[in-house]
């Protein structure tokens, strides 16, 4: 005689029980990627961004956006002509944004803590010749030579960032090899004055570096991007793709859907409740069974 009374009884602790689940765990699927709407430059200067062609050389091919804030002078590129896959913007509301974002990836980046000081080596000498993806300190200055292995072991939620002092160099064709990456993989350069890369260097990641970055005769940053917050962009006959799926040159490299190793795409987000609407959802739902069950028991 008393199945009934258990069997609303507990189909309603069920309902609430799910929608506490949905209401209180719902998250993010995916969080912000770090450079906002700096993503979708390939090249972004806080004062100018200049490049030179020199003959039999070929000229300077950017995939993605281009620009400048609050600066707004750009020479030597083209949209459509070395441009492509992205628009200049040259000190618009875009730009401006994008600087104000890549800025704030830049602090944050620089307030992670370090899993180890690598001051005084170079990486890609015998020694240092392979990383796993961790934050990565240099006091001061830091150089590259030869080649440097990024292993990213096939994990899927972690990021290489390099947390430099000063002064970024790299020895003319070093390079770095990526290997093991995933669509959120992330590489992160965070350079506290200037890169320089070297003629023929083979580059991989996000290059902020507080005041400027150049690359010399040939340099290629075929997955990543350049991006001089407050100073100048100098390009020589250079390749820069922030989306290698999309554009890598002829060189067969990818960044297996990372966007330039900057954690691909954002994915939809569900909204999650204040805590206050949530409990009075969840009180609601209570109420709604405890009617329920004195319904009942008046019809015994």
């Amino acid at each position: 005689m008393h199945t009934p009374l258990i069997r609303h009884f507990k189909l309603v602790p069920k309902a609430i029980a799910l929608a506490a689940v949905i209401a209180l765990t719902a998250m993010p699927a995916h969080a912000a990627p770090e450079l906002g709407s700096a993503q979708s430059f390939a090249v972004l200067a806080g004062t100018t961004v200049t490049d030179a062609h020199s003959a039999p050389n070929l000229p300077t091919q950017i995939f993605g956006d281009l620009g400048t804030s609050p600066g707004a002078s750009i020479t030597g590129l083209f949209s459509g002509v070395n441009v492509n896959g992205g628009t200049v913007h040259a000190n618009d509301a875009v730009a401006q944004l994008a600087l104000t974002d890549a800025t704030t990836a830049y602090n944050a980046l620089a307030a992670q803590a370090f899993d180890s000081n690598l001051t005084g080596q170079v990486m890609g000498s015998p020694g240092l010749t392979t990383l796993t993806p961790g934050v990565y300190h240099f006091n001061t200055s830091a150089q590259l030579t030869g080649t440097l292995v990024l292993d990213f072991q096939g994990d899927p939620n972690r990021d290489f960032i390099f947390q430099i002092g000063s002064t970024l160099t790299t020895a003319s064709d070093s390079f770095i090899s990526v290997l093991n990456a995933g669509a959120g993989s992330g590489i992160y350069w965070q350079i506290g004055s200037s890169a320089t890369l070297g003629t023929g260097t083979d580059f991989a990641g996000n290059l902020l570096a507080l005041t400027s970055v150049t690359l010399n005769d040939g340099a290629q940053i075929i997955c990543g991007r350049a991006i001089g917050l407050n100073g100048a962009v100098t390009l020589v006959d250079n390749a820069i793709s922030n989306d290698c799926g999309m554009q890598n040159f002829g060189t067969g490299l990818v960044d297996a859907g990372s966007l330039g190793f900057s954690g691909g795409p954002l994915a939809p987000v569900t909204p999650v409740p204040e805590p206050a609407t949530a409990m009075l959802f969840l009180a609601g739902l209570a109420g709604l069974g405890a009617t329920r069950l004195k319904a009942w028991q008046r019809k015994r």
